[in-house]
């Protein structure tokens, strides 16, 4: 029995992505502690990566034992609940990478000057730790405070990236446990990522890798557009099943009930369950049977986010500080 790995694909592009922004903020804290001469601090840093990579999981982990229990679940409306539930978790990652992809693109040239400033803003408010042995061993109100605004900054800036991940493999829930792989993958390349930045010197251009990576992530979230549809379909088709008022809804005819007539049926020349068909399925939401509605929404949220992405990447290009006159 072979392993198909295709469904762990887009995980792992999105948690590479979340998990190298979440490392750049650590790996910028850490350089800022450093030459603030804080670095017994430095521990309340990796804590609060623990504890936000801890709570992701955990928020997760709630949500795959809540819809394990609706799948198991007896009740007459389960076929209808199960698919609205995961239409849901489709729109809420839709509009989480949504909106992580044009604040990021928004914010990137600032990241590092917000993120320092904030972390002198926490040193400042107490004595000097690393130079008062007393201050720091009584573990006076100045360090302490240090200390836990330091961990509170690591904390949520992981835990906002884990969350949005934790969303999106929620919302391939139907694809088993695979997914997961390519988010500890992704973790994984994060990581070295981050290591090779901070830690080995290497010089990598982190303006060039969000904008690819964001290319990515737009196909990715596209294709999650037909996948809720899909779903949103499916509970109509259920419904019908149980009131019979909504059974005008569908056409016996093949028309889909929400999704309207078939737009395509490539079945026979790029099958989505076979490979490249798969893998373009996976990636990018291709489907070998695409209908009406499911063609519409993708082209029109395709050309809306893409259009304000670029329009993002332009406008930040064209804000780079000019070089200041003399009077």
């Amino acid at each position: 029995m072979t392993l198909d790995l295709t469904a762990a694909l887009p995980t792992f592009v999105i948690t590479l992505r979340e998990g190298f922004e979440a490392a750049l903020v650590v790996g910028i804290v850490l350089s800022c502690l450093k030459k603030a001469q804080q670095t017994q601090l430095n521990r309340w840093v990796f804590a609060g990566v623990g504890a936000g990579v801890g709570a992701s999981a955990l928020v997760g982990w709630l949500f795959y034992l809540g819809l394990g229990a609706i799948r198991r679940s007896q009740h007459a409306y389960t076929p209808i609940i199960e698919p609205i539930l995961e239409a849901t978790l489709c729109l809420l990652a839709i509009l989480m990478l949504s909106w992580m992809l044009l604040w990021m693109t928004q914010q990137a040239r600032s990241l590092k000057g917000e993120i320092e400033g904030a972390v002198r803003k926490q040193l400042a408010q107490g004595p000097d730790a690393a130079t008062n042995p007393l201050a720091h061993n009584s573990l006076t109100q100045g360090p302490r405070t240090a200390a836990w605004g330091v961990f509170s900054l690591v904390f949520i800036a992981v835990l906002r990236e884990g969350f949005e991940t934790v969303v999106f493999i929620l919302a391939k829930f139907q694809q088993g446990w695979v997914p997961t792989l390519g988010a500890v993958a992704g973790l994984a390349g994060a990581a070295t990522l981050g290591l090779l930045l901070f830690r080995a010197g290497v010089k990598i251009n982190v303006r060039q890798f969000f904008q690819v990576m964001g290319i990515l992530l737009l196909l990715i979230v596209s294709g999650l557009v037909i996948s809720a549809l899909k779903q949103i379909n499916g509970a109509v088709e259920a419904l019908a099943q149980y009131q019979p008022q909504f059974a005008n809804w569908c056409d016996p005819n093949g028309v889909s009930c929400v999704l309207g007539g078939l737009v395509w049926d490539a079945r026979e020349v790029l099958s989505d369950k076979e490979f490249p068909g798969i893998i373009l399925k996976t990636l990018f939401g291709y489907r070998d049977r695409l209908y009406v509605a499911q063609a519409m929404a993708y082209v029109i949220f395709l050309t809306t986010a893409g259009w304000l992405y670029f329009q993002s990447l332009r406008s930040t290009s064209s804000s780079k500080p000019q070089p200041s006159q003399s009077k």
